[in-house]
């Protein structure tokens, strides 16, 4: 059976401040726990150091989610503070790293980490505190990757992750969304679209794609939101499913399998609400995770 790891811990959800970014990962590893995914190994990861993540973001920043002070900064993610947000980013941070570095090992390998994309250099955004997703990025070019791609197909902008790579050539940043939230803007290694058709953006995703297939990348990192799912709260559009939402993971992962290239998938947005149940919203997220299962089987057998 071919194995891959996926990262997490109770740490994840150990903040005091109950919402779905603080919680989602327990529930998905629930679900893991009562249903396996062939393959899928659950691994604790360690957490990560106030210096690693001082090298993307301001020490000031950074010791006010440790301190609580100033608390406008500590709550700039739009979390209530308490010391116990702290442990929380720190691992799940440790988590997305890990899964980039296990990626480069495994051909495939993922973290229940969540809440990243909008976390700026000086402060929090939208649900998120600090960027996994470059710090991933960053531990992969250290070992070698060369150029790492994100593809980030949350509902909203990833205009943290832009800002944190305008100055850093070997990453690049694929950025499809549904809402402009936190919109940013094209340069030549950050692209970003919004649409509203589910067809013009399965459309555009592939042909996004192929455009830099052959740009020399040695990790991909996959930023997989489910909120743009028509039942989601925050960012759902109608005509985006089940079905259009797993035909975009079997997308991304076979164009990187195709390419032999590893891929590092993390959790974006998703919301339960009055529409969107629970359990509902983990069987979106477990997509995610069965689709890169059944990549590393068929990177295994090729």
């Amino acid at each position: 059976m071919v194995e891959h790891r996926l990262y997490y811990s109770l740490a994840y959800v150990s903040a005091t401040y109950a919402f779905d970014s603080t919680r989602k990962p327990a529930w998905i590893a629930g679900s893991l726990a009562s249903n396996p995914v062939a393959g899928v190994i659950l691994c604790e990861p360690n957490p990560l150091e106030r210096s690693d993540v001082e090298r993307i973001h301001d020490p000031l920043f950074v010791n006010s989610i440790r301190t609580g002070e100033p608390l406008e900064l500590a709550e700039s993610n739009c979390f209530e503070w308490d010391s116990t947000v702290w442990d929380m980013v720190m691992a799940q941070e440790g988590g997305a790293v890990a899964a980039s570095i296990a990626a480069l090992e495994d051909g495939v390998a993922g973290s229940l980490s969540t809440g990243m994309h909008h976390a700026y250099r000086s402060k929090g955004k939208g649900f998120c505190t600090f960027n996994g997703l470059v710090l991933g990025a960053l531990a992969a070019l250290d070992r070698g990757a060369g150029n790492v791609l994100i593809v980030d197909l949350d509902a909203h902008c990833g205009g943290g992750t832009h800002s944190l790579i305008r100055d850093e050539p070997r990453i690049w940043q694929l950025d499809l969304s549904v809402s402009n939230f936190d919109e940013h803007d094209d340069t030549d290694r950050s692209v970003v679209q919004i649409f509203k058709s589910p067809e013009q953006y399965l459309l555009n995703l592939q042909s996004r794609l192929d455009a830099i297939r052959d740009v020399p990348f040695g990790l991909c990192i996959y930023y997989s939101g489910m909120d743009p799912h028509e039942l989601c709260a925050f960012g759902g559009v109608t005509g985006f499913t089940d079905a259009v939402l797993a035909r975009r993971e079997e997308v991304v992962f076979e164009w990187c399998r195709q390419r032999q290239l590893p891929v590092a998938y993390m959790v974006g947005g998703g919301y339960e609400g009055k529409k969107l149940s629970r359990d509902h919203l983990v069987r979106l997220h477990r997509m995610t995770i069965e689709s890169a299962a059944n990549s590393a089987a068929k990177q295994h057998s090729s």
